[in-house]
């Protein structure tokens, strides 16, 4: 029988499997207290950060959200995650791979530096769950999915804003235009594409599908589930979660906030909805803590990664993964 281990499983833990006793209060800061490795054998998910946010156009501060979402995990690896009612480490490999290196004094390298720690991870046949991070960096993560899936993958964007504003020089930073630039490199394909929450105009929303977020409070959760299964289908998809996409009222630390937003209930039962697709690749990005309070953004932030954890758990035991 293996033993207990308790405390610090994070960095103690022997198997990539099982969880720890921990007292949520201490110990090794891994999000939801996994192993913190970088050897990838036999790992299903490695879970990594990106603490950039050089592209933000407002607020900055998302460099510290990676670190924040790992640390509101801590309850989450306390008990079984509800409603699953399962420990998805049973029987899904997850590790914490730490955070993506780039040099922020040398904006023109850290493209390429996401796209390279990207390249590394996707070339052991584990999925990416990535925590940015302004949203710029979903851009360099489409490109290294998009090699190893086959492009034009399908995306799904839950966000306030649609981030497709035009933008043709292909070596700016900028947290707004990087789906603009996934769909006329062909990385995207709009037609089997979705934007979940958005409640800021663009003359040209580039032919995505778009769900807005007065649509989805009129229609409600199983209509936006149903809508987003019938956009994608089966195709791979890449799954991007600005935490924006919820009101300012259920996630204040944030760049960008806009009013109008889902609420934290309305997110999660969307998400959780969403076990038929065929989640490729997926981020949450735009936390910033220095504007929360009492670490609600980061908290619905480490939710949402643990439900897509738990959806990515299910299609493992259905033979998908």
């Amino acid at each position: 029988m293996t033993a207990v281990i308790q405390g610090d499983g994070a960095i103690r833990r022997e198997s990539l499997y099982g969880s720890s006793i921990e007292n949520t209060y201490a110990g090794v800061l891994s999000f939801m207290r996994r192993n913190y490795t970088r050897d990838l054998n036999g790992v299903d998910v490695a879970i990594s950060g990106i603490p950039l946010d050089l592209a933000t156009t407002f607020r900055s501060g998302a460099r510290q959200g990676p670190a924040a979402v790992r640390a509101a995990s801590v309850q989450l690896a306390e008990l079984k995650p509800f409603p699953w009612g399962f420990d998805p480490f049973d029987d899904l490999a997850v590790i914490d791979y730490g955070d993506c290196w780039f040099d922020g004094h040398n904006p023109l390298t850290i493209k390429p530096s996401i796209i390279e720690h990207a390249r590394t991870i996707l070339a052991s046949d584990a999925k990416m769950l990535t925590f940015g991070g302004d949203h710029y960096v979903t851009y360099p993560l489409l490109i290294a999915h998009a090699e190893k899936y086959g492009k034009p993958l399908s995306l799904l964007h839950f966000d306030a804003h649609c981030d497709t504003w035009a933008d043709d020089n292909p070596d700016s930073l900028n947290h707004g235009t990087m789906f603009y630039k996934a769909v006329k490199d062909g990385l995207i394909d709009p037609k089997t594409s979705a934007q979940v929450g958005i409640r800021t105009w663009n003359d040209d929303f580039m032919g995505i599908n778009m769900l807005f977020a007065p649509w989805v409070h009129e229609h409600g959760v199983e209509a936006a589930v149903g809508r987003i299964k019938q956009v994608i289908g089966d195709n791979p998809v890449y799954l991007t979660f600005d935490i924006d996409c919820l009101d300012p009222a259920f996630a204040p630390g944030t760049g960008t906030p806009v009013p109008g937003g889902l609420t934290t209930a309305q997110a999660l039962a969307i998400v959780r909805g969403l076990g038929d697709l065929n989640i490729v690749g997926a981020d949450v990005v735009e936390v910033a803590p220095s504007y929360d309070q009492s670490e609600v953004t980061a908290l619905a932030a480490a939710h949402i990664a643990c439900d897509i954890l738990c959806l990515l758990r299910n299609r493992k035991l259905a033979g998908k993964l």
